[in-house]
């Protein structure tokens, strides 16, 4: 271990390796044509939002407001494991070759999300706040500089304090980069020059800290272990993953859900399913943000069959994902040890679902009566809602 660029190596094609193996199923099959539906059916309503949109919109505030974001979040990737908090120890002195590689990997995998913001928003840019060629140019370039900063910021901060505090640092970098951002576009220089000092200097702070305190393997460790586990557990959606731990919680405020399984033999396997599916963080918290984005679709997206191709879309990874995830654990359950039809548990997975799609389709219902478009299409979108889970069901193989 005297080469930590061979470690480097070493890891980086494991870790390229284990993402290749997750990631062709997730962008496989039905995950993609989701994706193809509802990134259509946004182009398609920001295109057609364009052509209306008033002069006086604060484009700039709001692309800022949205890159700050995105640049701000730079969560370094670094590959290290449990072990290396002691293994690394007599090579702590030239732990800084591994550390750049990987804030070189954390940049080149990171800019691509602020790329396609900024690609995202040069028709705003041009269209509504009347941005020249040069302007976009210039920008572009900017904001390539702006997320190595924060990058290299977040880094350093890191490594000074452990990562206490780590939001307070994020609100800091986030203020200097909306402000750096906005200037820029409004082509206020003199305060663009001045903003870009105090962010050297933010930088240039934590990077002398750091000088001051030894590197902080159990902090480091912990994120990226905190990372892989939240794409394994995306992943676990797709397919099985092995050792996954997922986390549960009692949620006693949803106790009166149980009673449509009454307390009866027949109703022991759907008992059970809603017990999963309820205390199981992983899947209860997937069928709320799809059913948030459903309500949110419906009451913002201004044009009906967009609205309906969007939530039909979001309802159809709803029901494929879920019903995956519960058909497909390979925990030890009690239910295993007694002679019970294999087929009771499917029957009863479909039947929570059924009753799940309907509550998604009744909060789309009510999203629609709150923005008050009561035409016939808008009318329609809890209908497909519900129509495009019941066919989901009963088309998909498991």
């Amino acid at each position: 271990m005297n080469n930590l660029r061979e470690v480097w190596s070493k890891r980086f094609v494991y870790y390229i390796n284990e993402l290749q193996k997750y990631l062709k199923y997730i962008v496989s099959g039905h995950i993609a044509l989701v994706l193809v539906f509802v990134i259509g059916a946004a182009g398609y309503t920001y295109s057609e939002w364009l052509n209306t949109a008033p002069k006086d919109f604060p484009a700039f505030i709001v692309v800022a407001f949205i890159l700050s974001l995105l640049l701000a979040m730079s969560t370094p990737v670094t590959l290290l494991k449990n072990a290396d908090s002691v293994y690394f120890l007599p090579l702590e002195t030239k732990l800084g070759e591994y550390l750049k590689l990987a804030l070189r990997w954390t940049y080149f995998s990171s800019i691509f999300v602020s790329l396609a913001a900024f690609i995202v928003s040069i028709p705003l840019l041009t269209k509504v706040a009347g941005a020249t060629k040069n302007e976009i140019i210039y920008f572009f370039l900017i904001v390539l500089v702006l997320k190595y900063w924060s990058i290299q910021t977040e880094f350093n901060y890191r490594w000074a304090s452990s990562g206490r505090g780590l939001w307070a640092d994020r609100f800091v970098r986030f203020l200097l980069l909306i402000a750096a951002l906005y200037f820029l576009l409004s082509a206020s220089y003199l305060f663009l020059i001045i903003i870009g000092i105090l962010q050297g200097i933010y930088m240039s702070v934590w990077a002398k800290r750091k000088k001051e305190v030894p590197f902080p393997f159990d902090h480091f460790i912990e994120v990226e272990q905190s990372r892989m586990m939240r794409f394994y557990r995306f992943a676990n959606y797709f397919t099985d993953v092995p050792h996954i731990r997922g986390m549960t919680k009692r949620r006693k405020w949803l106790d009166a859900f149980y009673k449509l399984a009454p307390y009866e033999q027949k109703n022991t396997q759907l008992y059970l399913v809603m017990r999963t599916f309820i205390r199981t963080n992983d899947y209860f918290y997937l069928w709320v943000r799809l059913s948030f984005l459903s309500v949110v679709g419906a009451i913002f997206i201004p044009f009906s069959i967009v609205a309906i191709i969007f939530t039909g879309a979001l309802a159809f990874a709803t029901v494929i994902q879920i019903k995956h995830a519960l058909l497909s654990g390979h925990e030890f359950r009690m239910d295993l040890l007694f002679p019970i039809d294999p087929e009771a548990r499917k029957s009863a997975v479909n039947k929570l679902l059924r009753i799940i799609q309907v509550v998604q389709a009744l909060f789309v219902l009510l999203g629609i009566l709150i923005k008050g478009e009561y035409t016939l299409l808008m009318i329609l979108v809890p209908v497909i809602v519900f129509v495009i889970s019941e066919l989901t069901l009963r088309m998909s193989k498991k």
